[in-house]
């Protein structure tokens, strides 16, 4: 029988928490997810929580021993990797009754699944001896999720000795992560976020496992996170010169999206898709190209064929329906949802309070935000209690947060080794600052502001799963941030994980009674109010660079809109009402950008 293919979407990395054990809950299902390795502590806190949860012994790895970081990355993921074998093992072991985890298996595999459809002849069948046989196949055939991590590429702290001496370049927090992660037992892939690293790039070259075997296999795979074709090429070819394959591109939209938010300059989804549909093959021959005389170079064998690219796109998807579209129309392998899992529990790691927050949501409690120290917008929702915290210390004229991890320290423009510009330390000096320039009082409010959006996100973004497990008692804070997507606006309520990845299939509907426009129309919305944002900010002091920015974002969304006017016979086929309603809101949103344009007459 055919290997299962198991699900057509994967479980994106969610903060530094929301996804830090979603392979423990969901890969004995067949559904991948992804770890996030920015927090080596949070990662041996939750190595030892498991340790006592399944019996198993824990060694602690201290941060005085050496190399700590990627030792406490490979023992968490050996872990996992442990678990779910275990895990894997027993549901293989269990009857086909009606709430077991092995019917469950089998219950929210996609329609399409060739193993699904010999599940339902199993199920269908009456000879007892045939239906023993169909069983044992299916048992045999089950594939757990893949235990997947994230490097988010722009932490690459450099870290210091005791007396204050830079340590090598290896010990930097994104190398140390890769090290752990190459030396773990999981087989799976590291997807790259955040844009490019090279010093992280060449250092993949160090480490075997990501070349491939004799057979042309790999055992360890790279993932790059993309916004478009562009980056996709230029990251690729970096990367096959060196001999590494980019076993999947995966592109997410810049705007609509959870956590920090990389903006493209007006491309949309869509065309950006379109491009990846028309080059694919083409990308995939010409890197093999490289690919193969690097490997030739370096005496590791080529493989005869060029390797499996996955194509995979990730961003706002609330439907089956456009799930489905992305997968037909695009030829993408599979689709990530994030967002819509933060409600539901079995999937992800998210405290009472905040999940109830999470759930009651509306449209205008989510906002693409300036509280992010590394000075890239992040999608967040209002009233967390991180931010209740921020504004209470700096109401109490103790503005910034205590500096533990220092994941996010980047600023020199107090001190010779990097700082966050959450800190206390930070915060008070730019405040200082401030307050010697003798501003008038609407400019200095204004720009004390920006220096007050600035949250502690190694600890919100890490506190949910230790509130949750009551895991630490040396946390600084207790405050939770979170990074939704503005997708979340049509999902309330708490979901069963099995509710959750019918909804995927069409097989559940969890979407509220809110109006919700395609996914292409709102990330289109998104990217017109961050055009007028830009051109405010900029109007009074515009220089041509900053024109021709403008310009090329507006014509870029203008050919967007017109992209999407063909396309409405493909998107909506034969339901004619709907192509008349889109076709209205992409109206609308043509007349805002032109009205933009004529009032300001910048561009």
């Amino acid at each position: 029988m055919p290997q299962a293919t198991t699900h057509t979407f994967h479980i994106p990395v969610m903060g530094l928490s929301f996804s830090i054990d979603s392979p423990l809950k969901v890969a004995r299902f067949g559904i991948s997810s992804v770890v996030s390795l920015s927090d080596d502590s949070l990662l041996e806190q939750m190595r030892q929580h498991y340790s006592q949860v399944y019996s198993k012994t824990f060694s602690p790895i201290p941060e005085k021993e050496e190399d700590y970081r990627a030792k406490r990355v490979t023992a968490y993921l050996n872990l996992l990797d442990e678990l779910v074998k275990q895990q894997m093992a027993e549901v293989q072991q269990q009857d086909f009754t009606p709430e077991s985890d092995l019917t469950k298996y089998f219950e929210m595999l996609p329609e399409q699944s060739l193993l699904r459809e010999k599940y339902l002849e199993m199920k269908e069948t009456a000879d007892p001896f045939w239906k023993q046989h169909l069983q044992e196949e299916l048992c045999n055939a089950m594939v757990p999720g893949s235990i997947d991590v994230n490097i988010m590429t722009k932490l690459d702290r450099t870290n210091y000795t005791k007396s204050g001496e830079a340590l090598p370049q290896e010990y930097a927090d994104a190398l140390a992560a890769l090290r752990g992660f190459a030396n773990s037992t999981v087989r799976s892939s590291v997807v790259f976020s955040a844009g490019m690293n090279m010093r992280l790039y060449s250092y993949l070259e160090n480490f075997p496992c990501f070349y491939p075997n004799a057979t042309g296999l790999f055992n360890k795979k790279v993932t790059i996170k993309v916004s478009d074709y562009r980056s996709a090429m230029v990251q690729g070819k970096i990367l096959a010169k060196k001999g590494i394959w980019v076993s999947e591109f995966r592109i997410e939209s810049g705007l609509n999206c959870g956590g920090h938010a990389f903006a493209t300059d007006g491309y949309l989804i869509g065309p950006i898709l379109e491009e990846f549909k028309q080059n694919r093959e083409a990308l995939r021959l010409e890197l093999y190209t490289l690919f193969s005389t690097a490997l030739a170079a370096k005496g590791v064998p080529v493989p005869v064929q060029a390797p499996e690219q996955r194509l995979t796109v990730q961003g706002g998807i609330g439907t089956a329906e456009e799930h489905n579209f992305l997968l037909e129309h695009y030829g993408a392998d599979a689709t990530g949802w994030g967002t819509p899992f933060l409600l539901v529990p079995e999937a992800t790691t998210v405290d009472e309070p905040t999940l109830q927050q999470l759930a009651a949501a509306k449209a205008e409690d989510l906002y693409l935000s300036p509280i992010s120290p590394l000075g890239v917008p992040f999608n967040s929702l209002r009233n967390t209690s991180n931010e209740l915290l921020k504004k209470e210390r700096a109401d109490k004229g103790k503005p910034g947060s205590p500096c533990i991890k220092k994941h996010l320290v980047s600023n020199t423009e107090f001190t010779d080794e990097p700082i966050c510009t959450a800190s206390r330390k930070y915060q008070r000096r730019k405040l200082e600052q401030l307050q010697a320039q003798q501003l008038d009082t609407i400019t200095y409010f204004a720009e004390e502001a920006k220096i007050l959006a600035k949250e502690c996100l190694c600890e919100g973004l890490a506190n949910s799963a230790v509130q949750l497990y009551n895991i630490s008692k040396k946390a600084a804070t207790k405050a939770i941030s979170i990074c939704p997507g503005p997708n979340l606006a049509y999902f309330s309520g708490v979901f069963k994980l099995q509710e959750m990845v019918d909804h995927i299939y069409g097989r559940f509907n969890a979407l509220n009674n809110t109006y919700r426009p395609h996914m292409f129309v709102n990330e289109l919305k998104m990217y017109i109010d961050y055009w007028k944002k830009k051109k405010e900010e900029q109007l009074d002091t515009l220089t041509d660079k900053q024109y021709k920015y403008l310009q090329n974002f507006w014509d870029n969304l203008q050919e967007g809109i017109q992209y999407y006017k063909k396309q409405l016979p493909a998107i909506f086929k034969d339901e004619l009402e709907r192509q008349v309603i889109m076709l209205d809101e992409l109206l609308e949103a043509e007349d805002q950008l032109m009205l933009a344009r004529l009032q300001k007459a910048v561009v």
